[in-house]
């Protein structure tokens, strides 16, 4: 029988916040956490896939502990991207509606820092931040963690990755009194030596639903491409799922760049998400994803921590991930909250061999995803065309007369005639730039 919040030692107040949210069975992260944050003294290690509840799995407890009429910041919440802090912020904001008088308050980088620092002159139980601007803030010695009892380090593993020095400063700060509680979805190398380094000789492990990354619901598939035909045959695959979000993953800025541009030129509703880009870019970004004006995001691995979107039918790495912790970051992104997903990986043939490496490593199965032939692709492409003249908006700069003129020609044709003839006229002109490429290939191998 599964156990409520109030088994786990939730208060009311607590559990009308989450009742109002519709949440009423914990999830077994939540079940494994909670009376542990609640009832031991001991540092935590929890090892939880995305999208398993950690929020409320430190959240709740912290929430509860929190002492209002101590004015020192209390807790204080790592996240490694603006985007993961936002949601973690908003998340505690909603389970605390029934307790206002707790303060939380949000520093992360990319935003404004001076309404940040008249904040913290206010009342700052609980803080959710990314490093670097708590990094800051500490410099300015507009904030002290002198007094801190918890120290939550959320997709821990990212931290340590990309942004160790920052989380070095912020630990060397902060009393050795407290308790850390360190939330990952993989324990690379580096998070067992920050667990030596930082965390107290008796540290509590959990470990809650990794027994394999495929029993997410997830459905693993790898298709075979030449570098020359790698476009053509995502575009066939992402036409074939419209009306779906997903998100397609690229190893570089750059490289999502190009992607992007592609595909706005190929009319898909789409929009670029990395570090490069203003906070302002990536906030209207993801708020078209979030809200569905958008279905395809295509995104570097840390611009894309904290996309916590359910509706995500599909991942496509079009860039196999350089590592084993990068791919189970990437795929759970879909088939959260019980769904079922897709993760796609583009694989050159000199990548096939490492498929067996990730099925041994993480316990999971690819399937072949069956690459779409040449015909498939070029109807594929003729599609893609009659979609861009569909959208492409009417240029006012065109004069009438000229317009008239190309209306006489065409008024005695009926729609499905005209319609009709452009295709011949698209197919003989496809056929030409075909033909003109091989000759060229073929003098260039002479």
């Amino acid at each position: 029988m599964s156990k409520t919040f109030s088994n786990l030692g939730i208060n009311k107040e607590l559990q009308q916040s989450l009742a109002d949210l519709k949440i009423t069975i914990p999830t077994i992260v939540q079940e494994k956490s909670i009376p542990l944050i609640l009832n031991k003294t001991e540092d935590i290690v929890v090892l939880a896939k995305t999208g398993t509840g950690k929020t409320a799995a430190f959240g709740l407890p912290l929430l509860q502990l929190n002492d209002v009429e101590n004015t020192d910041v209390q807790a204080v919440i790592l996240a490694p991207t603006r985007e993961l802090g936002q949601q973690i912020y908003t998340n505690l904001v909603d389970f605390s509606v029934k307790t206002p008088l707790i303060s939380i308050v949000p520093l992360f980088g990319g935003a404004p820092i001076k309404p940040q620092i008249e904040s913290l002159k206010n009342t700052a139980n609980i803080v959710v931040a990314t490093p670097g601007r708590l990094v800051d803030l500490l410099k300015r010695e507009e904030i002290s963690l002198k007094k801190l009892k918890y120290l939550v380090l959320d997709e821990a593993d990212e931290m340590v990755s990309a942004l160790k020095e920052d989380l070095d400063t912020i630990i060397a700060q902060l009393p050795k009194t407290r308790r850390t509680l360190l939330f990952t979805a993989t324990m690379p190398g580096a998070i067992k030596q920050l667990v030596q380094n930082y965390m107290s000789k008796h540290v509590i492990q959990v470990e809650a639903d990794m027994e394999t990354v495929g029993h997410q619901g997830i459905d693993h598939q790898y298709v075979v491409v030449k570098p020359i035909e790698k476009l053509e045959v995502l575009l066939h695959f992402l036409n074939s799922k419209e009306g779906e979000r997903g998100i397609i993953f690229c190893k570089t800025k750059a490289a999502v760049n190009k992607l992007a541009k592609n595909l706005a030129i190929n009319k898909f509703s789409s929009g670029a998400l990395h570090g490069s880009l203003s906070q302002g870019i990536r906030d209207r970004i993801m708020g078209q994803f979030r809200e569905g004006y958008i279905d395809i995001l295509v995104a570097t691995d840390l611009a894309a921590r904290g996309i916590d979107v359910q509706e995500i039918s599909y991942v496509v790495n079009y860039h196999l991930p350089d590592t084993f912790d990068t791919y189970v970051h990437r795929s759970g992104r879909t088939a959260r909250a019980g769904a079922k997903g897709l993760s796609l990986t583009v694989l050159q043939e000199e990548e096939v061999d490492d498929i067996a490496d990730f099925e041994k490593e993480l316990g999971i199965v690819f399937k072949e995803y069956k690459k779409a032939d040449a015909q498939s692709i070029e109807e594929n492409n003729t599609l893609l065309w009659a979609k861009k003249i569909f959208k492409t908006k009417p240029n006012r700069a065109i004069p009438e007369h000229l317009k008239q003129q190309v209306r006489t020609v065409f008024h005695h044709l009926t729609k499905e005639e005209l319609i009709e003839k452009v295709l011949a006229n698209y197919a003989m002109q496809t056929a030409a730039k075909n033909s003109k490429s091989t000759d060229l290939k073929q003098n260039k191998n002479k």
